[in-house]
This record gives structure tokens, C-alpha cells and sequence, in this order.
């Protein structure tokens, strides 16, 4: 089982920045085996998978937040990172950390962290 808790989020003017956290909780594999992502999901729209780290530190982000956004994990602490930066109302949803193990990103949902950008 695993569980993760997110924070870091809160209201930031447009051009600001964030770093959103995420802690993870593991039972049965080592943490560093999990691949780790960040979601979002605006008002009215799908949950998107915004950045990725995999076990070996390979990263993906999606175009809409390339070079704005950088993940990052610390195994040691069994951490996950999202630096946010030029912040835009387009950003604007429910952050969500997720794992996978294999293949398969788990059926879990954590609670989230709101990210407002507003003027």
C-alpha cells in the first residue's frame, strides 16, 4: 500500500512561484521503485498528467508546462517535488502526486493541493 499527502499549494499572482510537495508513505516496496507524478485537474476538466520521474531519474513534463515546471524526488526522504515557476490562471487546479509500479499508476488519490494563480 501506499499513501502520499500533498501541500505546497495557495494563491500566487501570475509570473509568481510555488513548490508543491508531496510525501509518500510505502509498506511493500522501497520507495525509490515507484515511478512518481504530478496531476492536475482544473474546474470542468480532465485529471492531466503534468511531470514524471521515473526509478531510473528520467523526467517528462507535458508541453504545457515545459521549462516553467521542474520535478524532482528525494528517496531518502521519500519525497516528490513540483517547482513551479512564470505561474500562469491557466495553472490554476488541484494538484495531485501519484506512484506507479510498473506499468500501473495506483487506483489511490491523495487529497490534493489548490494552486490559484490570480491577480
Amino acid at each position: 500500500q501506499v499513501q502520499v499527502a500533498e501541500s505546497g499549494g495557495g494563491l500566487v499572482q501570475p509570473g509568481g512561484s510555488l513548490r508543491l510537495s508531496c510525501s509518500v508513505t510505502v509498506s511493500v516496496r522501497p520507495f525509490s521503485t515507484y515511478t512518481m507524478g504530478w496531476y492536475r485537474q482544473a474546474p470542468g476538466k480532465q485529471r492531466e498528467l503534468v511531470a514524471v520521474v521515473n526509478t531510473a531519474g528520467q523526467i517528462n513534463y507535458a508541453d504545457s508546462v515545459k521549462g516553467r515546471f521542474t520535478i524532482s524526488r528525494d528517496n531518502n526522504k521519500k519525497m516528490v517535488y513540483l517547482q513551479m515557476n512564470s505561474l500562469k490562471p491557466a495553472d490554476t487546479a488541484v494538484y495531485y502526486c501519484q506512484t506507479r509500479y510498473g506499468s500501473t499508476w495506483s487506483a489511490s488519490w491523495g487529497q490534493g493541493t489548490q494552486v490559484t494563480v490570480s491577480s
